[in-house]
């Protein structure tokens, strides 16, 4: 775990009624399977990524309200394409199968 990520694990708990407003928003959006885990990520990960000096607790929250659909579906659609193939565990005649066309 990087240290960014430890440095603001610790306030998870006090920012889970702005994460849920945020996911109550994309929900309204059609964005209804976005988790908080998933904001959480994208927030540690991509938007909080640099440490700053002094942590603000209204500038992390405002952070997490001006949060944008397209940004969060830009940065999971990234870490889609970098999590491991998906037919790893198949073998050559189970991809084969899996990709023949219908009949």
């Amino acid at each position: 775990m990087r240290e960014v990520d430890q440095l603001y694990d610790k306030y998870f708990n006090l920012f889970e009624p702005a994460l849920k407003s945020k996911l109550d928003e994309f929900d309204l959006m059609g964005y209804e399977h976005v988790t908080m885990e998933e904001l959480w990520k994208y927030l540690t990960k991509k938007k909080w990524k640099k440490r700053k000096s002094e942590i603000h607790i209204h500038e992390l929250v405002s952070d997490i309200l001006a949060l944008k659909a397209g940004d969060f579906m830009n940065f999971a659609a990234i870490e889609a394409y970098r999590s491991p193939n998906w037919f790893a565990e198949l073998n050559e005649d189970e991809l084969q199968e899996l990709l023949k066309p219908n009949d």
